[in-house]
């Protein structure tokens, strides 16, 4: 009995019984089953190499989390470098090392 099979059984034992939770649990499951195997078919997760898919995505999303920390950190190091080289310049220029050089 497939998973389709298994549900309109359900469907129907609650139909026919009436709907006791243990039968609403069971259809929500297989319900929930069902959906998620279509689903995972539509967005082409269906198959056997599915798992290595996913791991091949998770390692990517991982190196673009890594990428974009680094290039953030270089950013900020590079801002605090042209801030203090400013600083500095506006220290020389404020004491007349400007003098010094002529």
């Amino acid at each position: 009995m497939n998973q389709k099979d298994m549900l309109a059984g359900l469907l129907a034992q609650a139909a026919t019984e009436g709907s006791e939770l243990v039968t609403l649990r069971a259809i929500v499951e297989e319900a929930s089953e069902v959906g998620a195997r279509r689903m995972l078919s539509r967005i082409g997760l269906d198959d056997a190499t599915a798992p290595g898919d996913l791991s091949e995505l998770r390692e990517l999303l991982q190196a673009w989390r890594d990428a974009k920390a680094s290039a953030q950190a270089a950013a900020i190091g590079w801002l605090v470098r042209g801030m203090l080289a400013l600083l500095l310049l506006g220290l020389a220029v404020r004491f007349g090392a400007g003098e010094l050089l002529r």
